[in-house]
């Protein structure tokens, strides 16, 4: 099974921007989103043989998520419990017989890091969460995480260090996620390869001198670890500041 996440950084402007070309030649089985930035009705999506999930952010224009899916869920979940986090369409979990697949736009901790109490108080909530999940049946956890949890996941580790995504805290807790049975897919297969990063700034020519940072992910439960066949970053897929990632599950 082919499964996509893509923080789309607001799906209408995507949509003008090649994602459909990208959808119906990738084929997917899932195909997840992040920071989908729309209401109820501002977007159609004509999608043959798929289902639509969508999780709108109550404000408009700011957050939101949506998963595009061949296979009919046993039963779909929006958010975890938090007020706030329903609030801003961040998590969709959709249960199919022998896993879950939950999608998750991670809140930003902010430059000034005004944010980072709460991100944590997130990380907490989310992984109760995703091991509650785990003790029933596999989860594939995937979006935008807002952490380059290692070094080697950022370009310039040392300028970064203490900077939004890339503090102790934040990292620490992907560590602590990672060590209660999860697995990085990624990493999992490339565990050494660097330079290659899911989302850079807009900056001047930072894409193309490739100055980014990896904080895309496929996560998925231990037990998963042997179906992982496949885990690409396909860098060169424009429309977004962020590229999509992929899992190919056995």
């Amino acid at each position: 099974m082919k499964f996509i996440s893509w923080n789309v950084n607001g799906i209408r402007a995507c949509l003008k921007k090649g994602f459909l070309d990208y959808f119906n030649d990738m084929d997917a089985d899932f195909f997840s989103i992040q920071e989908s930035k729309c209401q109820d009705g501002q977007v159609e999506l004509d999608l043959p043989g798929y289902e639509q999930y969508w999780n709108y952010a109550e404000r408009k224009g700011y957050s939101g998520t949506a998963i595009f899916t061949k296979h009919t869920p046993l039963s779909v979940k929006y958010g975890v419990g938090d007020q706030a986090s329903q609030d801003e369409g961040r998590i969709i979990t959709l249960e199919y017989e022998n896993f879950y697949l939950v999608n998750v736009y991670t809140p930003n901790s902010k430059r000034d890091l005004t944010r980072l109490d709460y991100r944590i108080e997130w990380e907490d909530k989310l992984r109760d969460y995703l091991i509650s999940l785990d003790q029933v049946k596999p989860i594939v956890y995937c979006g935008d995480l807002n952490v380059a949890h290692a070094e080697m996941d950022i370009k310039n580790a040392k300028a970064n260090m203490g900077n939004s995504g890339f503090t102790d805290e934040e990292r620490g807790r992907m560590t602590t996620l990672l060590g209660s049975g999860f697995t990085d897919s990624f990493r999992y297969l490339y565990p050494t390869q660097t330079d290659t990063y899911t989302w850079w700034s807009y900056m001047n020519k930072v894409r193309e001198r490739n100055i980014g940072w990896r904080i895309d992910y496929f996560i998925v439960s231990d037990s998963l670890q042997e179906q992982i066949k496949d885990a690409e970053i396909h860098t060169s897929i424009l429309g977004s500041d962020h590229c999509p990632v992929v899992l190919n599950l056995k």
